[in-house]
């Protein structure tokens, strides 16, 4: 029989933390929406989109992820959910995530370039770094695992839209300011962002072995495609194969590596 482990005040204050960053984040996003306070994310994406540029429905996705943020937050606060590994270690980066994301809405309406692309990368390194390395213990939750519902899933799809958006919003602030470098066409750079997008895509689906973190990626990269068609056919091209190839790769690096996910050793 397994003891459910009770938080401490200590960890259930950082669960709170991680509550109010979470509602926070979303009500600046929609808050910012409705009130029309500064520059919307579209007109801010719009003064550099000249190199890469993502169809405006993409980005509905942040109700997908917004409503499984809220679904992670609440879940971690109970008093009643024990605290798992995953919720201990993903506790306080989430926060930072949630703090990152909010604040990116801030700098994006005030048109801080600079802050917009230091928030995004400190968002997704966030996901990234702590999921990266709690990927045994990710692997070794069952499919029923509540945690794999209402933590990994989540998270992973707030990690692989940042990943997308993390290097759309750089190329979108440098193109703006003519400072992409010339060393390449603008075409090619948008394909080597598209090429980093994928490679991390599958570096983290083969850590964690779950296609949580390639649906949102595939779909902003659809979303590429979509946008780019008319404009530059070859980069619209190259983005739908990229999106087509990230989906088909997590569903094989997942497939491939389930016979063999670690289970916990009881002692």
């Amino acid at each position: 029989m397994n003891e459910i482990l009770r938080p401490t005040p200590a960890q259930m204050k950082r669960r709170i933390v991680v509550l109010v960053l979470a509602i926070l984040s979303v009500t600046i996003a929609y808050g910012q929406m409705f009130v029309g306070i500064g520059q919307t994310p579209e007109q801010f994406a719009a003064d550099g989109n000249g190199t890469l540029r993502v169809a405006g429905y993409a980005f509905a996705i942040w109700g997908v992820i917004y409503t499984g943020l809220l679904i992670y937050a609440v879940r971690q606060a109970l008093p009643a959910t024990g605290e798992s590994r995953l919720i201990n270690r993903m506790g306080w980066p989430s926060a930072l995530a949630f703090a990152s994301i909010g604040l990116w809405i801030v700098a994006s309406a005030m048109d801080w370039e600079g802050g917009t692309v230091g928030l995004i990368f400190m968002a997704l390194l966030a996901v990234v770094i702590p999921m990266a390395q709690e990927s045994s213990a990710i692997r070794a939750l069952s499919l029923k695992h509540r945690d794999r519902w209402t933590v990994v899933w989540p998270l992973a799809l707030l990690g692989g839209w940042l990943t997308v958006a993390s290097p759309v919003n750089l190329i979108t602030v440098l193109t703006g300011n003519g400072d992409l470098p010339e060393m390449l066409s603008p075409t090619v750079w948008a394909m080597v962002a598209i090429v980093a997008v994928g490679l991390v895509t599958l570096a983290m689906t083969a850590a964690i072995r779950t296609v949580a973190w390639s649906l949102p990626v595939a779909w902003g990269l659809a979303g590429a495609f979509v946008a780019e068609q008319e404009r530059n056919a070859p980069l619209a091209m190259f983005a739908l194969a990229a999106a087509i190839a990230v989906l088909v790769g997590a569903i094989l690096l997942s497939l491939a590596f389930r016979r063999r996910v670690e289970r916990p050793v009881h002692v």
